[in-house]
């Protein structure tokens, strides 16, 4: 089985069920507004923008949004709730075009393709790994783990207990080793074992004096000299429950490491999953996978046309 082809088979219904909680609030909200009013104006307007913000999609973005939708109404004609919906769903789909496609996803042609996994504590991030550590494995290939993450308490018990359950390997050298030492050793055992991905935990925070993303850019700078051009990506893990918060700890990160693709975890915990929106608009960088359920393969790659139609599905 592909990797493409296990990403994408029967995850309709766990997003329909991830976005349960955003959807039926938004649509609640829609419906006791157009139940209120009668007529299309900037009154209406205005409620549809606090509705936006309610559900997290963040004040520049809906002004954006909210803006768009106001052209169409000036030139086009709505009679109804579902048109209305709909045309806010184009606008939505207008703002994301061109931001999201096939390319983002790698080819894996650099053999071993190591990502280097980031965010800050609590986000989710060592589960995401053990998640995208089945599916990889599901889908063909050969991972190896690092538990660069060694500061934190528990932190490399818990990765081995992903590698165990997802039956692939994990290099370790326990809790409070030097990361840029295992992230060495993790690189030269990739190779021997000749593995087709590596996922490197880094630690979401640091408790001696060394600033953390001194640290992250040490780390890469280890693994280039074992794999040239190692990290081939670099994921950032946000948890989609922080909201607007999730943008701010983007833009941190972003000062000083570069980042691929992002991962949002626990969109099923929230009702405001219209982060996920204001995220894609706000920080250009490409959402590569969701979560949207506890179970193991409830980690899905993001594709901003489906997530769109589905939460405006109602």
């Amino acid at each position: 089985m592909s990797f493409k082809a296990y990403f994408t088979q029967n995850k309709q219904k766990d997003l329909e069920q991830g976005l349960e909680k955003t959807k039926s609030g938004l649509f609640d909200k829609f419906k006791s507004l157009f139940l209120a009013k009668s007529d299309i104006d900037s009154d209406l307007l205005d409620d549809i923008e606090q509705i936006l913000l309610s559900s997290d999609i963040g004040m520049d973005t809906t002004i954006k949004i909210i803006d768009a939708l106001s052209d169409k109404i000036k030139s086009e004609k709505y009679n109804n709730l579902d048109e209305l919906v709909l045309k806010l769903r184009e606008v939505v789909e207008e703002i994301l075009a061109g931001k999201f496609s096939e390319a983002v996803y790698p080819n894996f042609s650099q053999k071993p393709h190591v990502v280097m996994i980031v965010g800050i504590n609590g986000v989710g991030k060592t589960t995401t790994i053990g998640k995208l550590a089945y599916q990889f494995k599901e889908s063909g290939k050969k991972v190896v783990l690092g538990a660069g993450d060694t500061f934190r308490a528990a932190s490399v018990e818990q990765l081995r207990i992903w590698a165990n359950r997802s039956q692939v390997d994990i290099i370790e050298k326990g809790q409070d080793a030097d990361p840029s030492s295992v992230a060495y050793d993790t690189m030269h055992a990739a190779k021997a074992r000749q593995a087709d991905i590596v996922l490197l935990d880094t630690a979401g925070r640091l408790h001696n004096k060394i600033n953390l993303m001194e640290e992250l850019s040490k780390i890469k700078r280890v693994m280039s000299k074992v794999i040239p051009d190692a990290p081939h990506e670099v994921l950032l893990v946000l948890d989609a429950t922080s909201g607007q918060n999730a943008i701010n700890q983007a833009k941190e990160f972003l000062k000083a490491t570069q980042v691929n693709g992002l991962v949002l975890t626990k969109l099923d915990g929230t009702a405001k999953g219209g982060v996920v929106i204001s995220i894609a608009d706000q920080l250009n960088i490409p959402i590569r996978y969701i979560g949207v359920g506890e179970q193991i393969d409830q980690l899905q790659r993001f594709d901003a046309k489906t997530f769109i139609t589905t939460l405006f599905s109602h």
